[in-house]
């Protein structure tokens, strides 16, 4: 009997999108990489669109689980929004809806956090920042705390227009993420399991 395959559908904005580097070199086609040497049963989907806001995602997310099917999301959305100072109120509604289709769909989601910079001001980031941990403990879902960790305050990382990370920050940010799937994919998949133990 073959074994099922596990599809995970990265669901963002151009953080994810590849935006200013080529395809092979952005943290999707890295992680699916990664996942592929672990096992030929994961099948990577990268739906992510540059300029994607929550409620764009929000419009889409039904046809794409449709389309694709997925086991686990990974849902990446809400700096576009956080960047025009968006209500944080509507933020978390339309994140709130995305993760309640992706449930009723019986699909896992994975959170990322995101985080924005001090000039919107104190009141408004904290608010930002908190919407993710606000959301991952009401849904029970897994959360990446800050998709750029580690490297967000280092300018030297990211492309001339200090928002989208460069070639040679990939790697850092399929580790954050990495930090978190890998114990969604371990839980859930018995043929990693089986590798692991050999």
């Amino acid at each position: 009997m073959p074994a099922k395959i596990t599809t995970i559908m990265i669901f963002g904005d151009s953080l994810s999108a590849n935006y200013g580097i080529p395809t092979e070199a952005g943290w999707v086609h890295l992680l699916k990489q990664r996942l592929q040497s672990l096992s030929p049963v994961f099948q990577v989907i990268n739906t992510s669109i540059s300029g994607e806001t929550t409620l764009g995602g929000r419009n889409r997310i039904e046809q794409a689980l449709k389309t694709h099917r997925p086991d686990i999301v990974i849902l990446g959305l809400g700096a576009n929004d956080g960047l025009r100072g968006s209500a944080i109120k509507t933020i978390y509604e339309n994140l709130e809806a995305i993760i309640n289709i992706c449930q009723q769909n019986n699909t896992s989601v994975l959170l990322i956090g995101m985080q924005l910079p001090p000039n919107y001001g104190m009141t408004y980031t904290q608010k930002f920042k908190n919407i993710y941990s606000q959301l991952a403990e009401n849904y029970q879902i897994d959360l990446i705390p800050f998709l750029l960790a580690g490297f967000g305050e280092k300018h030297e990382f990211f492309q001339a227009d200090g928002i989208h990370p460069t070639v040679s920050a990939q790697e850092k940010i399929v580790e954050n993420v990495w930090n978190v799937l890998h114990t969604m994919i371990y839980e859930d998949n018995a043929t990693i399991r089986a590798g692991n133990e050999q």
